[in-house]
């Protein structure tokens, strides 16, 4: 028999039991990559130890069985994160104990208080990621505890799943607009108002360099950052997202220089600016990769909204604290400008810099080419471009190859790369570029960041990913400043010109999908990052600042956060008053029997007879002939008369209308007062009751 009919075949509240721990297993599932994995593996225990007994019917574990498992897990969670209070404390906390409360659900108490730790859980996820993805797996949470709150309400068997999870939905419908009212107009604080934050940030970029590092990042297909031109956009080699600069060199590692942070330096911007809008992903970096070259200019920096950036002398972007959230911001570029000092001087020093006795064969190759050079041009100085084309000659005609997969390099890891192996990928173009201009006395530093987009814009942004970032560099030219060079063109020219990169070995789901069709393949991704991209244009992003405008939209001249307060308060309250016109029309749609039988029911409450809202008229009228006697045979006989009117035969109909009413209240207020009211006077025809 198949699973499916042996789960019919279960009792209908046991297939709720399991219909619930389903829904609680999928709320738990995204915390999977956030908490302690003995956290998932315990709850997931305890899941399946409640399923099987919802199964067998066997008995739920004592309360001493519980508390031996709550004791474990707070001992564990004390071991893990050695505290029991903060986020990962509290979540992993409350993870285990939604999935003890599944072994205590005795009563509808125990179902609605896991229900409501469920919805609790749900919130939590949003501590880790925004993400779209995150948002309709929770939207289906909800959903589905919804609908276990409905079954809990009823009794057992009644309604039916599908009718009660389409209950919960028209349930979560009619709260939503009251949900996109607070969304619109509910005050934004940031940067608070950013959290929960992304806890998926990862970027290759920092503020070191080892070779290796950002070939293993070409491997991630995430994006980094999305970004809109408002104009033509710029050709691939263009676009050249500025991270951060590296110059120091120990032997093995590049590292920023220290103390550049608010320093001035000498640009010269050339031509029109170029205006566009940046997406930036959360990074954990405080670092803002912009278009090249955006300067320190008023309307020209970006504005962004809860920090404070600032530009290096080195032209790199700093935050005033890590990027922890999802920015959006405007800023302004020139693509041809020219920076750095026009003469040398001590502050070239720095740039000139290598350490003793590193990487001795690549330092005599360098030696090698200038001492060439300077023989071929006696008696004046060797023009730095020249040098440049001479080292750019060699990577193109000496058989180095770009690879996703270079291999692991030794302490000479340049003397490795430039004479022996010739494979590498860009940091090592980079790298060994920078390390032969010093050691011909050429000023020279790496940068790193992003190079190219996405070929095709998606909803107008062109899409920027981890698998685009790229290390090059920038030597210095007397009268021109600093002048940036990318090496890996010179062996890998479709990488620049036309943002090729390399492919990363695919997994096996997604490289069956794209060897099947890849035209579907690209459509579905296409398809997805539109909408993550629309999700994170007008929801995520949707700030103070968009808050003024729809109020200004609306006629409001100057909005404040008292105008914002008090459209606020008018759409609750007509949200309020909407319920209770609601309420009032469900009420007058009620069966008018019903509404004749509860005002009967508490006039005889006040005579002090009680009855049940579900008794007949002859039934009441029993109760008050034991209850109140002769007093009382006028009330009754009232009652008998109403009870002929109701259940008369089909082919005999009668009728009552608003003279039983008065006959039946006199004959209350006589049972009250103790008077004998002998007759009830005969109902004249009317509407039905």
């Amino acid at each position: 028999m198949s699973i499916a009919g042996r789960l019919r075949q279960l009792p209908r509240d046991a297939r709720d039991t399991l219909f619930n721990l389903a829904v609680v297993a999928w709320t738990i599932l995204p915390h999977a990559g956030n908490l302690p994995w003995w956290c998932i593996a315990l709850a997931g225990l305890m899941l399946a130890w409640r399923a099987q007994l919802a199964i067998t019917g066997g008995p739920l574990p004592s309360r001493w069985v519980v508390a031996a498992v709550l004791l474990l897990a707070c001992g564990l969670t004390w071991w893990s994160e050695r505290t029991l209070l903060g986020k990962e404390a509290g979540v992993t906390m409350l993870v285990v104990l939604i999935a003890l409360k599944t072994l205590e659900l005795r009563a509808r108490r125990d179902a609605l208080v896991m229900f409501f730790l469920g919805f609790f859980l749900v919130l939590t996820h949003f501590l880790y990621s925004q993400s779209l993805g995150v948002a309709l797996s929770m939207l289906l949470s909800v959903w589905g505890l919804l609908t276990a709150l409905v079954l809990s309400h009823m009794p057992v068997g009644r309604p039916a799943l599908g009718r009660a999870s389409l209950l919960a939905a028209k349930s979560a419908l009619l709260g939503a607009p009251v949900m996109v009212a607070l969304f619109l107009l509910f005050p934004r604080f940031g940067p608070l108002w950013g959290m929960p934050q992304d806890a998926g940030g990862r970027t290759g970029l920092s503020g070191s360099l080892r070779l290796g590092a950002i070939a293993d990042l070409a491997n991630d297909d995430s994006i980094a950052l999305r970004v809109r031109f408002f104009g033509e956009a710029p050709t691939p080699q263009q676009m050249y997202f500025r991270g951060p600069v590296l110059t120091h060199f120990n032997g093995r590692d590049w590292t920023r220089l220290s103390g550049l942070a608010g320093a001035r330096t000498e640009v010269q911007l050339i031509g029109a600016p170029l205006r566009y809008e940046m997406t930036l992903e959360p990074s954990r970096l405080a670092m803002l990769p912009l278009l090249e070259l955006t300067p320190d200019r008023a309307g020209a920096a970006p504005a962004v909204e809860g920090y404070s950036p600032l530009m290096r002398s080195d032209l790199e972007w700093m935050t005033d604290r890590p990027v922890a959230e999802r920015l959006r911001f405007e800023a302004h570029a020139w693509l041809d400008s020219r920076h750095g000092p026009r003469v040398s001087g001590g502050g070239l020093a720095p740039f000139l810099a290598l350490p003793p006795d590193s990487n001795p064969r690549t330092a005599e190759w360098a030696r090698a080419l200038r001492a060439r050079e300077n023989a071929a041009a006696p008696g004046r100085a060797v023009d730095h471009d020249v040098l440049v084309a001479r080292v750019l000659a060699h990577i193109r005609g000496s058989g180095y190859a770009y690879t996703l997969q270079p291999g692991g390099y030794g302490v000479q890891a340049i003397d490795e790369f430039w004479l022996d192996r010739k494979q590498g990928f860009c940091e090592h173009f980079a790298a060994s570029f920078v390390f032969v201009m010093r050691t011909m006395q050429v000023p020279a530093r790496i940068v790193t960041g992003y190079q190219g987009t996405d070929p095709q814009p998606v909803d107008g942004y062109y899409v920027v990913r981890q698998s685009h970032a790229h290390a090059w560099a920038e030597y210095w030219q007397p009268g021109r400043g600093w002048v940036r060079v990318d090496p890996t063109a010179a062996v890998a020219p479709d990488r620049i010109q036309r943002s090729v990169n390399l492919v990363a070995p695919q997994g096996l789901m997604a490289g069956a999908l794209v060897n099947v069709d890849p035209e579907l393949a690209a459509r579905m991704r296409e398809f997805w990052e539109l909408a993550n991209n629309r999700w994170n244009q007008y929801v995520l992003n949707y700030s103070r600042g968009q808050q003024f405008d729809l109020l200004r939209s609306l006629g409001v001249e100057a909005p404040s956060w008292q105008d914002l307060a008090l459209a606020l308060a008018v759409l609750l309250s007509a949200a309020a008053l909407a319920g209770a016109a609601w309420a009032l029309r469900d009420r007058l749609r009620q069966d008018p029997w019903q509404r004749l039988q509860q005002r009967i029911a508490v006039r005889l409450a006040a005579v002090g007879v009680a009855v049940q809202p579900h008794d007949p008229p002859r039934t009441r009228a029993a109760r008050v002939r034991e209850t109140l006697g002769a007093r009382g045979e006028a009330l009754a006989a009232s009652l008998d008369e109403l009870d002929r009117a109701r259940y008369a035969a089909a082919s005999a109909p009668k009728r009552v209308d608003a003279r039983w009413w008065l006959a039946f209240e006199a004959a209350a207020t006589g049972a009250a007062t103790g008077a004998v009211i002998r007759a009830v006077p005969e109902a004249a025809p009317a509407r039905s009751v």
